[in-house]
């Protein structure tokens, strides 16, 4: 590889260039650095929403497990939507008003041929604030 591949500029247009006529021009030279900045990391970040381990595929980018939250006078009902784990795979804990979910969702086939999944595998923890005081003992799942 040459050293000139590894220089940014010159390849599509001289970016150096354009900020030195910007800074000519009389623009602000902090928002000049706040553009280049932002520019710097969307493009180091590119790409990495399709390769993180999160939650991958239709989970990227939300909280998971999804949950419904409702209450009455007497109780609070949270329904926590985990497909494919049974109930005793989930561990349910509540400590300091923060009600927890965890658990882990392990692969059911090994496919050696498996080329691409948007499963999600792995480790699992939900931390959901409960705005009421909560009697710790009547708590069941």
């Amino acid at each position: 590889m040459a050293i000139r591949d590894l220089i940014p500029w010159g390849r599509e247009g001289s970016q150096l260039s354009d900020i030195y006529r910007d800074l000519h021009r009389g623009g602000d030279p902090f928002m000049m650095l706040h553009r280049e900045m932002n520019r710097l990391f969307d493009d180091a970040m590119r790409g990495f929403e399709t390769r993180m381990p999160s939650f991958g595929g239709a989970y990227a980018g939300q909280v998971w497990p999804s949950v419904e939250i409702s209450d009455s006078e007497t109780e609070i009902h949270v329904t926590a939507e985990i497909p494919g784990m049974d109930e005793k795979d989930i561990e349910v804990l509540l400590e300091d008003g923060v009600l927890t979910l965890r658990g882990e969702k392990r692969a059911e086939t090994e496919d050696k041929g498996k080329q691409f999944s948007e499963r999600f595998y792995g480790r699992f923890e939900r931390r959901i604030p409960i705005g009421y005081e909560v009697e710790e003992d009547k708590v069941h799942a």
